[in-house]
């Protein structure tokens, strides 16, 4: 943290008004917004290699005129930076609707499009006279990866099914189809993370983070990511629109693609993708313990339904364990989320104490009137919580941060006891005067604090403001 301050201080001229940590990515890495003269992503690492691969990515992918943060300044040692802020919407949450009902907006259609059209460009930025060798971990996609992946389906998700299979057969099924995803490697970048939380959305037009563990790969990798993506929940129309659309924007680089060959070995990575998916959930949901992991496990399931509509005839153990594992009971109904709901409220007192719609009463409802009310002043009459500038009224004489404190160490162990007693609801209301401030600074804050410590679901809601989100 002193680090970044510094930083700032010596990129920006003068001390940081303020320092809020940004909820943790699926890395070791840590953000934080830093806001004052100017408000700028602060970000520290704990790999110097790792840091290495971003900044020389970032700096290339800006060069060929791909939409990424800026880089402003990095420290002398190479463990944390300063970049450009790109607010704060994610595709993933752009897209929210859709991906809860499963029909998707034209407005939501016309942003994924938007999105997939820049992956050629991303992929083939590197193809001439780059050092792959500066990619974190490995600088090429390989078999070991392939192994890994699909081991991980194997050991992680396959066996705790209790589903029997030829383990040899399955073997040399795995060994032909890594051969075959082996092939055509070309000299590409495979994002590897190429998906909705990887991606920004500013003014209505993406922006591209997280890209530090890219690497050399094959084009069809990160499509099959994108568009196979299980939560996502495409329609097949939506598919296969943005199919069309990948291959309008790669013949910029391939103006002879065969579109069936393409289509055929893209299935191999769509399969692959899928089984590295299942993996992953099988391993935090039956290992980890997660249940939200396990509740993705019916959406994976129902791609390889749709996979297997056309047999992989050269994998036949493999094709025959994928339908047995299709066909069992309990992968036919999508699993509910059965993770405590955390419900975080602001309000103003003047309309009243939010209800409690679970039934189940109880909670907390926290009273933010003693703390010093910004929204006194007209300045700030203009703002809410949310603003940079009430954010740093309140956190000026460190008031509202005991004030959270004590919240913290209030709600910590209740959260806790209700995970450990499988309840489902416990709900946190925040009132002030108006419903505008101080009570929607404190929501945010302990929406963030939980979101990073539990593995519970929290949806947030601004009353005042008619604001709900899911955190």
């Amino acid at each position: 943290m002193d680090a970044l301050e510094q930083l700032y201080r010596k990129h920006i001229g003068e001390e940081p008004a303020g320092v809020q940590e940004l909820q943790a990515s699926g890395s070791h890495r840590r953000y934080y917004r830093l806001t004052g003269k100017e408000t700028v992503i602060g970000v520290v690492g704990t790999s110097l290699e790792e840091n290495r691969a971003f900044l020389t990515l970032d700096r290339h992918f800006a060069a060929h005129g791909i939409p990424v943060p800026q880089v402003l300044a990095v420290s002398e040692d190479g463990m944390c930076y300063l970049q450009e802020d790109l607010g704060d919407t994610l595709l993933f949450d752009a897209i929210a609707q859709g991906r809860e009902n499963g029909h998707y907006s034209p407005e939501e259609r016309d942003l994924l499009r938007r999105v997939i059209a820049w992956l050629p460009d991303i992929q083939f930025a590197c193809r001439d006279g780059f050092d792959w060798r500066v990619c974190y971990p490995e600088p090429a996609f390989d078999d070991r990866m392939i192994s890994f992946d699909l081991n991980y389906f194997k050991y992680c998700f396959l066996k705790a099914t209790g589903l029997e299979f030829n383990e040899v057969r399955l073997q040399d099924d795995f060994d032909r189809l890594k051969a075959d995803l082996m092939r055509d490697m070309g000299d590409t970048f495979m994002y590897r993370d190429f998906q909705a939380r990887n991606v920004m959305i500013r003014d209505g037009k993406p922006a591209f983070i997280d890209f530090q563990g890219g690497r050399r790969g094959p084009i069809y990798y990160d499509l099959a990511s994108f568009v196979w993506q299980a939560r996502s929940r495409y329609p097949d129309d939506l598919r296969t629109e943005l199919e069309q659309c990948y291959l309008q924007a790669l013949k910029k680089y391939m103006p002879a693609v065969d579109e069936g060959a393409f289509m055929q070995r893209y299935r191999l990575f769509v399969l692959f993708r899928t089984l590295q998916v299942l993996g992953a959930y099988g391993f935090r949901g039956y290992f980890e313990k997660k249940p939200h992991f396990l509740a993705s496990v019916p959406f994976a399931i129902d791609n390889l339904r749709k996979l297997l509509r056309t047999p992989f005839a050269d994998y036949p153990c493999l094709n025959e364990v994928l339908t047995q594992l299709t066909g069992m009971r309990q992968f036919y109904e999508i699993a509910e989320d059965k993770r405590l709901e955390v419900s975080i409220f602001s309000f103003s007192y003047k309309k009243g104490i939010p209800a409690d719609a679970s039934g189940n009463g109880g909670g907390y409802v926290f009273d933010c009137r003693s703390i010093n009310n910004p929204g006194k002043y007209e300045y700030y009459r203009q703002f809410n919580g949310r603003d940079a500038e009430v954010i740093r009224f309140l956190e000026d004489d460190g008031e509202i941060t005991r004030f959270l404190d004590h919240v913290y160490a209030l709600v910590d162990p209740h959260v806790q006891r209700f995970i450990e007693r499988k309840f489902t609801h416990l709900q946190v209301c925040f009132g002030c005067t108006g419903g505008q401030h101080r009570s929607v600074y404190c929501a945010e804050h302990l929406a963030s604090h939980l979101a990073g410590k539990y593995d519970v679901k929290i949806v947030l809601r601004h009353r005042e403001l008619d604001i709900e989100e899911l955190f």
